[in-house]
């Protein structure tokens, strides 16, 4: 199912049990769209703290979700920024 078609569903009050399951589909989307970020962020020289204000939280808080997730060479050695 479409992203587009997925958070339709989600909206719709109507069926509760659907909308529901959509939502959980696009909670799936997000947590993984929201990770490859992260490593692409990380990959491209961002810190944790930029990374953390683009997202709205703090720098512990994406941390600590994601520290251990990424590849640790990405999370230890983010490249210098020109």
């Amino acid at each position: 199912m479409e992203a587009i078609t997925i958070a339709s569903t989600a909206a719709d009050t109507a069926d509760p049990a659907a909308g529901l399951r959509a939502v959980a589909a696009l909670r799936r989307l997000t947590d993984t769209l929201e990770l490859a970020q992260v490593e692409a962020g990380l990959a491209a020289g961002m810190g944790w703290r930029e990374i953390a204000e683009h997202l709205g939280v703090t720098r512990q808080a994406v941390h600590k979700k994601y520290a251990k997730r990424v590849d640790p060479r990405l999370a230890r050695h983010p490249r210098k920024r020109s």
